[in-house]
């Protein structure tokens, strides 16, 4: 079903539940009873008897905002009617409809007289928190409508993307950038991506509370879309292999670069990455590393290094005749110096032999034993192709409209793009393909896929294990680093940790310029926050010098 016209449906169940709910209240507010079924105006309605903001009607039914409004404009509606204990607020909120009706049908309910002369202490000071709660909730209300609707903050907790994003770093993301991609789960706990807390097994979120009520969902659907991710972009979507969260807005979000659209031809060769046939182009402000082992006859300063270099994840081991290290990321340049330093014995790049494939097990525990079985997060794309991070493809990027051909050969390759992305009932019985019932070996493509990439390549779970990227899952394009903090993230991967400190040097500059130095705009950051925090006691101050010339 199309995403308005879903939209539509629930905004109108919603509507006969509130009317059904209160069409007595409103007539004893003065209105025709009808005026409880119709969307928006019901709420204008409240609003303006509450003397309230009468724009907030706007708010009512928006995706993840409206259920927050909704539940403040029904105690207001329930206030107006004398429900102001806390079972009271308590029912209003967690069984709306219900409680408003027995509110509604009940016999002894009547509107209650505001007037300030006759307020007690007690209910001038319940007033003024009430005020102020109200205060609060309007705040929560607006940055949820910028987190949902306007850019999301996210945070960089590994090193696939170093040096380009450090960890440690936090990002605006603009969700603007390829078209706004409109909310599939419209009632859900603001800020929070896919669950509450982790409150079952640790490190398994299938077992923690969704965020979300996931049987509310609309379509996917994209609106003002100008643009496309383009090569060379750095880019945020939702993880397309997530299998704790169905919802494709809550699938967990990741952060690539684009190294190849719909229609190209991506490879690597020797770690080395390959477009169509060419070696890619690195931008000024892209560094990209590759695993190195070290053989050195003395220890090494890595505090020293990491001072140095910065991000420097490593592993030390102690050999016969001296250390080994394990380096995750080294640039070209890095590598060089290190290579050079005079305790090295022997540096060689890790590179995975050609043609042999990189799989991945896991154990399954069943009633008898253990079996065991490919884990396809962490095993190559697709599986049955003898390839590996550092010798892949050639493998051609996925475009809307291509026909391809469906046999027991290519199915591992277009297996979830038919079942999972593009929503097709696929079954292979006997050695016979079946979408929807009918046997095939063609099948056209839905929508555009990309190729994303880590520029740290061999510390990055990317593309080359999870396969194509549908359009659906690109959220937007990170706009700025608003916070880097040093040491924010512990890197499991590293004997060493990085010391905690601010850097402060990349603080309010632009992410996707792709220049080498990029300009701050920490000023413009400061500026804006000594306005929004001294705004109210400027004001006051303009206010009183108002009154004394007055005077």
């Amino acid at each position: 079903m199309n995403y308005f016209l879903t939209y539509t449906v629930y905004v109108l169940i919603l509507s006969v539940l509130m009317g059904i709910s209160t069409w007595k209240l409103f007539k004893k507010l003065g209105y025709s009873p009808l005026f409880a079924f119709i969307p928006f105006y019901n709420y204008f309605i409240i609003l303006k008897e509450t003397k309230h903001p009468k724009w907030w009607a706007i708010l009512s039914y928006l995706p993840i905002v409206g259920p927050i409004m909704m539940s403040v404009f029904h105690l207001y509606l329930m206030k107006k009617f004398g429900k102001t204990l806390f079972k009271d607020q308590l029912l209003t909120v967690i069984l709306p409809f219900i409680y408003m009706a027995t509110v509604n049908y009940g016999k002894d309910v009547e509107l209650e007289d505001e007037n300030e002369l006759f307020l007690t202490d007690e209910e001038k000071n319940t007033k003024k928190k009430d005020s102020f709660l109200g205060s609060v909730t309007f705040a929560v209300v607006f940055a949820t409508i910028i987190h949902v609707f306007v850019t999301q903050p996210f945070g960089i907790p590994t090193g696939s993307m170093e040096r380009t994003l450090l960890v440690g770093d936090f990002l605006f993301v603009n969700k603007w950038s390829y078209g706004y991609r409109l909310p599939m789960r419209p009632l859900a706990i603001p800020f929070l991506q896919g669950t509450i807390m982790d409150t079952g097994e640790k490190g398994n979120p299938k077992d923690d509370p969704k965020s979300y009520v996931d049987a509310v969902k609309l379509p996917y659907s994209r609106i003002l879309q100008f643009n496309k991710p383009q090569k060379n972009d750095v880019v945020v979507f939702n993880y397309p292999q997530d299998s704790v969260h169905t919802a494709i807005d809550r699938k967990d979000p990741y952060v690539k670069r684009c190294v190849a659209v719909a229609g190209d031809t991506f490879e690597m060769r020797a770690g080395r990455l390959f477009v169509n046939g060419k070696p890619e182009t690195v931008l000024g402000d892209q560094e990209v590393q590759h695993a190195y082992t070290v053989n050195t006859g003395t220890q090494l300063d890595i505090p020293s290094l990491y001072n140095t270099y910065g991000f420097l994840p490593v592993r030390e081991m102690q050999g016969d005749k001296g250390f080994v290290y394990m380096f995750q990321g080294l640039t070209d340049k890095t590598a060089k110096e290190i290579k050079a330093l005079p305790n090295v014995i022997s540096m060689e790049e890790n590179i995975y032999p050609k043609d042999s494939a990189t799989i991945s097990y896991k154990l399954n525990a069943d009633k008898t034993a253990y079996t065991k079985s490919i884990d396809t997060t962490q095993s190559i794309f697709p599986i049955n192709k003898p390839w590996n991070q550092d010798w892949y493809g050639p493998l051609k990027i996925p475009k809307k409209g291509d026909v391809v051909t469906i046999n027991q050969e290519t199915l591992p390759e277009y297996q979830w793009i038919i079942s999972k992305y593009e929503n097709n009932k696929l079954e292979n019985k006997n050695g016979k393909i079946f979408i929807n019932g009918k046997e095939t070996n063609q099948y056209t493509i839905q929508q555009d896929y990309y190729m994303m990439v880590g520029d740290n390549r061999d510390a990055s779970l990317d593309a080359r294990f999870f396969g194509f990227v549908p359009e659906e899952n690109i959220v937007g394009k990170p706009m700025f680093t608003w916070m880097s903090l040093q040491g924010a993230f512990k890197d499991a991967s590293s004997s060493y940790q990085a010391p905690f400190k601010i850097r402060w040097d990349r603080m309010f500059k632009a992410t996707n310029t792709g220049e080498a130095n990029k300009t701050s705009y920490w000023w413009i950051a400061a500026m804006i926050l000594i306005l929004f925090f001294g705004w109210e006691y400027f004001m006051k101050l303009f206010k009183k010098k108002k009154t004394e010339d007055d005077l």
